[in-house]
């Protein structure tokens, strides 16, 4: 029986840009449901991971790639990565073929460019698919959308509820936004799947990327110092350091090894932003390591949920990581990018949401209740900065995230959301 497909939010995006663009190209982890949505899209499709098929596949490639892109357009290449020829025999056949929505290419690596004559700029359009949002895997209600509120800040959210428990949020944290997982229905299959990522990524995947054999031990240790430093502004030689209480690892092998976690889409570092605000404390501009999906952490972590019911400290950052996540999706829209704010005197905000329009908004992320009022006087001490510069443009609004029930506008103006209500 086929099981039943949960709507994401790159159909919508796939099918405008098969409207505007020769070729597409989808990246991201493994197991987010690149084919699954892909296939959708597509007239015609070729699997270049299909061992049956493999040898022939191989053969065409080196002799005359065109034959591989024979068919009915939209035609999907799955896995385009392992043969990097038909990078420049697509974006030859988009020049020959002229029109819209002739290709979807998708992979899970980020491929060598010296294998590729050409960047593909005008043919292909390149977007990264994440795992599932909670909106997605339909666990946020969807009350309130965060591109409405970009669109209109004065909007009520007032006594707006989430469905969503903490015990629940923790649980969804765990199992993570694998639509393999999300689909199951027995709890411990759920969180199995992330479970069995984790030992993918140590075991094989590391070193398949570009041939170079790495240690799975290594990669274990690697993994779970970045997990108990997720989110945070931890310095490398401290996790270098970290790793060698229990594997000896070099400065050379830690860069990597961190270089083939972002190739395979892993981890991903959020860039500080440094406007020119009339702040007396310098910036710290350096990159915040977060992973793609929170469950990764916890699984690197072998962290139940039950433990993370016990330690809400550690918690409250894979918390930011969820939140992370689920902003980066409902911003696709507008190519949103997301940054972190941070000076030297510690005024920190967890979020700096920007769209491609310029319009961006202040957010941080807090689990608890207690923790709101830090969060919004945070946001209103980098508001105040801003306000005081003529010259830079005041954010669209200022919000906490919390994995709390009611949503509500404080009298100072920042708006209180559960991330249970949230959607694009």
């Amino acid at each position: 029986m086929e099981k039943k497909y949960l709507k994401r939010y790159m159909d919508d995006d796939l099918e405008r840009y098969l409207r505007m663009i020769g070729a597409i190209l989808i990246v991201g982890p493994k197991w987010c449901g690149k084919t699954t949505t892909a296939e959708r899209h597509a007239n015609s499709i070729i699997k270049l991971q299909d061992i049956k098929k493999q040898e022939t596949y191989r053969f065409w490639s080196e002799t005359d790639p065109s034959k591989l892109l024979e068919g009915e357009k939209p035609k999907l290449i799955d896995e385009w990565q392992m043969a990097p020829i038909l990078w420049d025999a697509v974006r030859n056949s988009v020049d020959e073929l002229g029109g819209e929505g002739l290709y979807i290419l998708t992979g899970s690596t980020v491929v060598d460019e010296n294998k590729i004559m050409h960047s593909g700029t005008g043919r292909i359009h390149r977007v990264l698919m994440r795992p599932m949002s909670l909106y997605e895997s339909l666990e946020s209600n969807g009350k309130i959308s965060l591109m409405e509120l970009f669109n209109n800040p004065e909007l009520n959210i007032d006594g707006i509820t989430s469905d969503l428990t903490v015990e629940e949020l923790i649980f969804a944290t765990c199992r993570g936004g694998w639509p393999a997982s999300v689909t199951k229905k027995d709890k411990e299959a759920q969180l199995f799947v992330a479970k069995s990522y984790v030992q993918n990524i140590c075991n094989t995947d590391v070193s398949k990327i570009d041939g170079v054999r790495r240690n799975p031990d290594k990669v274990q240790s690697l993994l779970k110092s970045l997990a108990r430093n997720n989110s945070t502004l931890v310095k490398n030689k401290t996790i270098i350091a970290d790793v060698n209480a229990n594997e000896k690892m070099s400065n050379g092998t830690y860069y990597s090894y961190i270089k083939a976690l972002k190739e395979l889409f892993v981890i991903e570092e959020i860039r500080g932003w440094s406007p020119d605000i009339k702040s007396k404390t310098s910036m710290r501009s350096k990159n915040k390591k977060v992973f793609i999906d929170p469950s990764i952490a916890t699984a690197s972590l072998q962290m139940s949920p039950e433990a993370c019911m016990d330690d809400l400290y550690l918690f409250g950052f894979l918390f930011e990581n969820l939140c992370i996540r689920d902003l980066s999706i409902y911003t696709s829209p507008l190519d949103g990018k997301i940054y972190y704010y941070h000076d030297k005197s510690d005024i920190e905000i967890d979020c700096v949401v920007y769209l491609n329009d310029n319009r961006y908004a202040l957010i941080e992320c807090k689990l608890g209740s207690e923790k709101i009022n830090e969060g919004a006087k945070n946001l209103l001490k980098i508001n105040k900065l801003i306000e005081e510069n003529d010259e830079l443009k005041n954010p669209s609004f200022l919000a906490v995230l919390t994995g709390g029930e009611i949503a509500y506008t404080r009298p100072d103006g920042v708006k209180v959301i559960p991330i249970g209500c949230l959607k694009q």
